[in-house]
């Protein structure tokens, strides 16, 4: 089975090859294609790769290439974590923002959205790509902003795109665990967007373990969204919230501690990953230990401006190993083998959501088979977060209509109607800040 990894130089690659090395199952992946638009990027990558699989037996087979074509035919797997305009795009997108006093956080708010105009245009075309070069692929959509991304591919590809997050998976880990359940053997009721959902349930044999968990302040705050968000408000909302609403509920605290971090996030990030890159262009230093060294810094660091806000001091050691990858691989299990499993994924609506119409793209869990993925029924949302949710949606809905028409009064429509940008005028500020600093948004006219 082969599989194409579009951003297939990416830092975060390695956790897929390494999911796939201990796959030994018939009908595994076999063959891996990397792709991206930096050659660079890609021999760095496919050095940590090949020291990943140094001693695995029949280890899958790694190709490279920057022709997306070339990469894209014949795949039975299209998994894509693309980054257009870099870490420096994402810096800019930050920086942006921060200076009109709003968020420039990547997936949320006005960074969100910026990196969501330059993105889609990319995302399109791969999927009408796709769809002529490999239709009988199924993709697998990591791309940030995952539901948005998710969502334009699949005007094009329909329920053969699904989109992957590996917050929903931590969230319901972290729960089971201070619950004292198994992860694997517990049922999450999450229900939202992407970055924009809540944990409403989480049942073990049948019986709903979560009220037990919010009626005891000491075990409810023993973890780190307890420690995010604060006891007396999780117990408030009756559910246990996405870090990312952390955004949200607590904008003014975040936008100041980014505006008096040092470095933003993206920032930081730019800078590690180039040391990392040109570190790993010397053939004398170990590949994979790198890379190793580079990812427990780049865990250990996530969100420390909102923890640090919040006084939640450092992430638990067992949130430091990713899960998307763990995702992705019981997603192409389950459908190339009909393996059927439930996992919390980002796929259209289909009914499942009442507020919101058929072809929206929700994240909740799904069962998935060789059919592919089809989301749970859930019950309603409490008026405070279909608030948000309907307000983020159509804020996504106006993104996507901006791409396709190229229409700057657009842009600004989706910037001004966004619950964290309180100005139109702030709005009309960022489209002309975000333009003059991305010439992949030039197409904004």
């Amino acid at each position: 089975m082969k599989l194409t990894i579009l951003g297939g130089g990416g830092f975060r690659v390695p956790l897929v090859y390494g999911a796939l090395l201990g796959d030994r199952a018939e009908g595994r992946v076999t063959h891996v294609v990397l792709h991206d638009v930096d050659a660079g990027r890609l021999r760095a990558i496919a050095r940590v790769l090949a020291e990943q699989a140094a001693g695995v037996s029949d280890a899958p087979e790694v190709t490279a290439t920057t022709d997306l074509d070339e990469a894209l035919r014949g795949a039975d797997f299209v998994f894509s974590a693309i980054r257009v305009g870099g870490l420096e795009g994402r810096a800019h997108d930050e920086r942006v923002a921060l200076a009109e006093g709003v968020l420039g956080q990547e997936t949320v708010g006005a960074g969100g959205i910026a990196y969501g105009l330059r993105t889609v245009p990319v995302a399109v075309d791969i999927a009408r790509r796709v769809a002529r070069l490999a239709p009988d692929a199924w993709v697998i959509n990591f791309t940030n902003p995952a539901g948005l991304v998710t969502e334009a591919m699949s005007r094009h590809l329909g329920d053969r795109v699904i989109g992957i997050c590996d917050s929903p998976v931590g969230l319901g880990r972290r729960i089971a665990r201070v619950l004292g359940a198994r992860p694997r053997e517990a049922w999450v009721d999450y229900v939202g967007l992407n970055h924009l959902g809540w944990v409403r349930g989480l049942r073990v044999a049948g019986r709903d373990e979560l009220p037990r968990l919010l009626a005891d302040p000491s075990l409810l705050g023993s973890f780190e969204e307890g420690r995010l968000f604060g006891t007396e408000w999780l117990r408030s909302l009756g559910s246990i919230p996405n870090e990312y609403l952390h955004y949200y509920y607590f904008n003014r605290e975040a936008v100041h501690a980014y505006q008096e971090a040092k470095r933003t996030r993206g920032a930081f990030l730019r800078d590690q990953q180039a040391r990392f890159y040109a570190g790993v262009a010397d053939t004398a230093v170990p590949a994979l230990d790198l890379w190793d060294r580079t990812r427990a810094e780049r865990e250990a660091t996530y969100m420390a401006e909102n923890r640090e806000t919040a006084g939640a001091g450092d992430r638990e050691e067992e949130d430091l190993s990713g899960g998307y990858e763990d995702v992705a691989l019981a997603l192409m299990r389950a459908v190339a083998r009909d393996e059927r499993t439930t996992l919390i994924l980002n796929v259209r609506n289909r009914g499942t959501l009442s507020p919101l119409d058929a072809e929206a793209v929700i994240e909740v869990p799904c069962l998935v088979d060789a059919s592919g993925a089809h989301p749970v029924s859930v019950d309603p949302l409490p008026g405070h977060a279909i608030g948000l949710v309907c307000a983020v949606k159509a804020v996504e809905r106006e993104v996507l209509a901006a791409a396709r028409s190229g229409s700057r009064e657009t842009a600004v429509k989706a910037f001004a109607l966004h619950p964290l940008v309180d100005s139109v005028n702030v709005a009309r500020r960022l489209v002309d800040g975000y333009t003059a600093a991305h010439p992949g948004l030039a197409y904004l006219g």
